[in-house]
């Protein structure tokens, strides 16, 4: 109604005022189409930096595997006086720990052992792909790259997660390949913000017998309409992997329903951050400092949210969900579906108060208000 309103409001506008907002949209679509050039140029940049970059990730898989050690030198870091001010109780711990590993003999692990599945695991948007029987796969999974489209060509970026020999499947390196499309709709030329993924092709995996984790073995028993015999008979069905994500949901030109919209706008979202965050920062993301940083944007939201020209119950409420919040972040260590619980009870709070606000006198509290 809003938008009918907007248009009606535009078309009673005299016609040389229209005429001159016309010459306005055309200088619009002039800019969009310079800035689908930037992007254009942006990825360009991209790619060219790319390969600034792939000897350092390159050193990154070697030491990862343990194909290469680290020197003393490379392994200096400022965190060490971090860990001799852990206190003291979990310092003997990790002392009494370490004597029992020398004393039973076992051998130093190789490179960093389960790098990438540690991170599959902390990743809340990867972790909800992640069954258990996709675990003892991962654990083979030596590094994840990504390579841009060469100049000339369609733009484009491909994900390459790269194996180590395993009884599950021969491929050595599996692929992901998103398109992408970077100017102006001609139906639509204004809605251009920017590079955007249209498309995207997984690969074919190619299972060992009997390891195809996507699919599972169901017995059925089936009684013989004529004889009355009754017999087992076995099918493959569907089962939720993360390996589904090399066969992906393909974009229909007529359109789909809002379910297969809403499964391929996800997978395009785990595409982009794939490429923007987890291989670039991956080992921060496998000490977990990257998630803290993406969890310290929420809490400065709501710290804001709490600030300003609000009722002082509101003030306290948003108080009381900012110190839950961070309670089960960083004392407790909860996992995404925790907070999100958090979140509904905050809720219930929030709406709870609204119906009580009335009766309930504040004076006393905003004696003691922090904002």
């Amino acid at each position: 109604f809003m938008l009918f309103a907007e248009i009606l409001t535009f078309q009673l506008l005299p016609k040389i005022i229209k005429r001159r907002v016309y010459a306005l949209k055309r200088l619009q679509l002039q800019s969009a189409n310079i800035e689908a050039k930037f992007y254009e140029e942006v990825h360009e940049l991209e790619r060219k930096y790319a390969g600034l970059y792939q000897p350092i990730f390159d050193k990154r898989r070697d030491v990862v595997a343990g194909a290469v050690e680290p020197t003393d030198e490379e392994c200096e870091w400022q965190s060490d006086r971090e860990e001799e001010e852990l206190a003291e109780d979990l310092q003997k711990k990790a002392a009494l720990e370490e004597k029992q590993a020398e004393s039973a003999g076992a051998d130093d692990p190789k490179g960093v052992p389960e790098f990438w599945l540690t991170i599959f695991k902390r990743v809340d948007m990867l972790e909800e792909m992640l069954q258990e029987h996709d675990e003892p796969i991962l654990k083979h999974l030596q590094d994840i790259t990504v390579k841009f489209s060469e100049p000339e060509q369609p733009m484009s970026f491909t994900l390459e997660f790269h194996f180590e020999p395993n009884g599950y499947f021969s491929n050595s390196v599996l692929t992901k390949v998103y398109k992408m499309k970077s100017e102006p709709d001609a139906t639509d030329p204004f809605s251009f913000e920017g590079p955007e993924i249209v498309d995207c092709e997984g690969c074919k995996i190619d299972w060992q017998k009997g390891k195809d984790v996507t699919v599972k073995i169901v017995k059925k028993k089936q009684k013989h309409k004529g004889r009355g015999t009754i017999r087992t008979v076995t099918k493959e069905v569907p089962q939720d992997s993360f390996f589904n994500f090399f066969n992906p949901v393909k974009a229909s030109p007529d359109g789909m329903d809002e379910d297969l919209d809403f499964t391929l706008a996800t997978d395009f979202d785990i595409g982009h951050f794939f490429r923007e965050r987890v291989i670039p920062r991956a080992v921060l993301y496998f000490t977990g400092e990257a998630l803290e940083d993406d969890e310290s944007v929420r809490l400065l939201f709501l710290l804001l949210l709490s600030q300003g020209n609000l009722g002082i119950w509101k003030k306290y409420l948003y108080l009381i969900y900012i110190l839950m919040y961070a309670f089960a972040l960083h004392w407790l260590n909860c996992n995404k579906r925790v907070i999100i619980l958090l979140d509904f009870i905050y809720l219930f709070i929030f709406f709870k108060t609204l119906s009580l606000v009335g009766s309930l006198n504040w004076s006393l509290f905003s004696r003691f208000s922090l904002f």
